[in-house]
């Protein structure tokens, strides 16, 4: 599955195509889209999550979630009825950590996994607070902790295949800042304001990995570092340049709009999914979701 590569430089990502947001390999087999969508999310929050146990910098992690999500995006994709959401989370994480300097064990990765999807896990039960690592829910079994390291290095392999060996993305986070620098608008040392801003400029940016239009899959990263920063200084209550300052970095108005509302109503939308599975999460296994396709007359 290979993405849109044209004109790209070292500041840029490849696109998802029209045709590959219309459709894709899981909704062909027969997942609704909005069921799609739901676990999209909550293979982002997975993935999110284990990065921060795992003590792995923002940047691993996004791009992570942006393998996982270029995974399942388009008719030659993965298939959610096929590759469970827990294996590409992990399978993500292992390999986007891989060349950086926080290269992960797999068995560490496969407990923080395991612990992530039990029963104590508050990615399950977002409601109780259960005593985190307890033995029963994070150790591995000699037989099960091999049988988890090959199936994460064959999902590895498969991920490769899949995604056309892309590599790594360009990730927006440097440039939202220097933009900040440019614009005057985070000076040296920074203002109690201008370290709001630039830390809601950052959040911003880790809330649009979470969102369901996939704008880490649509737009480039000068783009989403451009309407972070604009919706971060209408949130902070900061003053930017009076003129189409955007125009500098290259963004249109219309993009710029499109992106600022998807940005701002990601939050409203994860409320609705936390609402949507208060009891027990999406189906992150496979047999999990065949029960709830099941469950819906599928």
């Amino acid at each position: 599955m290979a993405f849109k590569t044209s004109q790209l430089h070292s500041l840029s990502n490849p696109l998802a195509t029209i045709e590959q947001l219309s459709t894709s390999s899981s909704q062909l087999d027969g997942v609704p889209a909005n069921l799609e969508s739901s676990l999209h999310y909550a293979g982002a929050l997975l993935t999110q999550a284990a990065g921060i146990l795992l003590r792995l910098p923002q940047e691993n992690i996004a791009q992570a979630i942006v393998l996982f999500q270029r995974f399942y995006t388009g008719p030659e994709g993965g298939s959610l009825r096929i590759n469970a959401v827990q294996d590409i989370s992990a399978a993500s994480l292992y390999l986007t950590a891989k060349p950086s300097s926080h290269p992960l064990a797999p068995r560490t990765l496969l407990t923080i996994h395991t612990y992530l999807l039990s029963p104590a896990s508050p990615l399950r039960h977002p409601s109780i607070s259960p005593s985190p690592f307890a033995s029963e829910y994070h150790h591995l079994s000699e037989p099960t902790y091999q049988h988890l390291r090959t199936r994460l290095f064959s999902t590895e392999s498969l991920i490769l295949r899949t995604t056309a060996y892309t590599p790594p993305p360009t990730l927006p986070y440097h440039l939202a800042l220097t933009y900040l620098q440019t614009l005057s608008a985070l000076p040296t040392p920074p203002t109690t304001i201008s370290a709001a801003l630039a830390a809601r400029t950052l959040s911003n940016l880790n809330t649009a990995l979470l969102s369901p239009q996939l704008l880490y899959l649509t737009h480039q990263p000068h783009a989403l570092a451009v309407a972070a920063i604009y919706l971060a200084a209408r949130e902070v209550g900061v003053r930017l340049p009076r003129c189409e300052w955007w125009e500098v970095f290259d963004v249109e108005r219309e993009e710029l709009g499109f992106l600022v509302v998807g940005m701002g109503s990601c939050a409203r939308w994860v409320e609705g999914e936390r609402e949507r599975w208060v009891s027990g999460g999406p189906p992150l296994g496979l047999e999990e979701l065949e029960r709830e396709i099941e469950g819906r007359g599928g």
